[in-house]
């Protein structure tokens, strides 16, 4: 449900400039002109500006650096992806939310988003840094029609989304994916893909897609052992990326891949993830639980799994490990 509020934002972002008329939002929303200017106050207080113009209305001169429900709407291009929007300005984890509100019933496409998160998670448990309103930090749920053995491979059609997306908005800097679920730039991490699944033995109950993508951190940002490895948008492109644009774009091409996958299979999304990964074609060393080795990555099949040849000939297929391109 959409508050009265974001409604008010959203007219207000869409009107480029144009001043809008507190009594023509009050008409509008069916709402009296005091409650339109309670509202305008409290945005003020959240850090949006405006210049009253007597007789004409409200200019929004100044939007706060956040990606609130409104801010994400005013861009948004999709039928369900992000219609349902739980913003928070700081949560533990998204994916800790995100599952809450699936086992409630939340609908396919609700996104859980914050500004920052204090325990946030990438895979095998590993700690993510969300730096306070310099990232990404979301959850998508989604309900998707398939076996529960197709959703690993939801982890790639979203690896393609966000690769899209970025080439959508970036000019500079080329990002591409390493298997299995992260997009890098010029060698550094800036993306990060989390899968989880609540599931009975033969149904998806729900899948959550966390992503985290560092957007605008100065080197400074990051902890010394992670400044060699990981980079932002910012440092890549060498200008600010609007958040809230990236998310709706974002949204937009994950609706588009999911329903692809769903419908027709994954090799569509297998061809544009091998076109657009940074794996494939090169020697690997792949560390695995039970050991590891060198090789180069061939392909990767319609499960989503790496295919990678040894020196010796022998073709392996990797399900699940780290690998470092040597």
């Amino acid at each position: 449900m959409t508050s009265m509020k974001d409604k008010i934002v959203k007219k207000l972002l869409a009107s480029n400039g144009e001043a809008v008329s507190g009594q023509q939002l009050a008409d509008e929303f069916n709402v009296s002109r005091t409650a339109i200017w309670k509202h305008m106050k409290t945005l003020q207080e959240e850090g949006y500006s405006f210049e009253t113009i007597k007789k004409k209305g409200y200019v929004l001169t100044g939007v706060p650096n956040t990606v609130t429900a409104a801010q994400i709407k005013a861009e948004l291009q999709t039928e369900q992806f992000g219609q349902d929007i739980y913003y928070y300005d700081v949560v533990d984890s998204t994916q800790n939310i995100a599952h809450r509100l699936a086992q409630d019933g939340a609908k396919h496409g609700t996104v859980v988003i914050s500004e920052e998160q204090t325990a946030g998670k990438g895979r095998l448990m590993r700690p993510w840094e969300s730096t306070r309103q310099k990232g990404i930090w979301l959850t998508v749920i989604l309900r998707p029609d398939v076996p529960p053995h197709r959703a690993p491979q939801f982890t790639l059609v979203t690896a393609v989304a966000v690769v899209q997306a970025l080439q959508e908005l970036l000019v500079q800097a080329k990002p591409q994916i390493k298997w299995p679920n992260d997009v890098l730039i010029n060698g550094k991490k800036c993306t990060g893909i989390l899968t989880e699944m609540q599931a009975e033995s033969d149904v998806i109950q729900a899948l959550l897609i966390g992503i985290g993508i560092n957007v605008s951190q100065s080197e400074a940002d990051f902890p010394k052992e992670l400044q060699s490895i990981a980079t932002s948008l910012k440092l890549e492109e060498g200008i600010d990326i609007d958040r809230s644009k990236l998310i709706a774009t974002l949204l937009h091409k994950l609706e588009i891949y999911t329903a692809l996958y769903v419908t027709d299979g994954f090799d569509q999304i297998r061809k544009l993830w091998e076109a657009n990964s940074c794996t494939i074609g090169q020697r690997l060393e792949v560390t695995t639980a039970r050991e590891t080795f060198i090789g180069e990555a061939i392909g990767i099949t319609n499960d989503g799994v790496l295919r990678v040849q040894k020196d010796d000939g022998e073709v392996k297929e990797i399900y699940t490990a780290d690998i470092k391109i040597l």
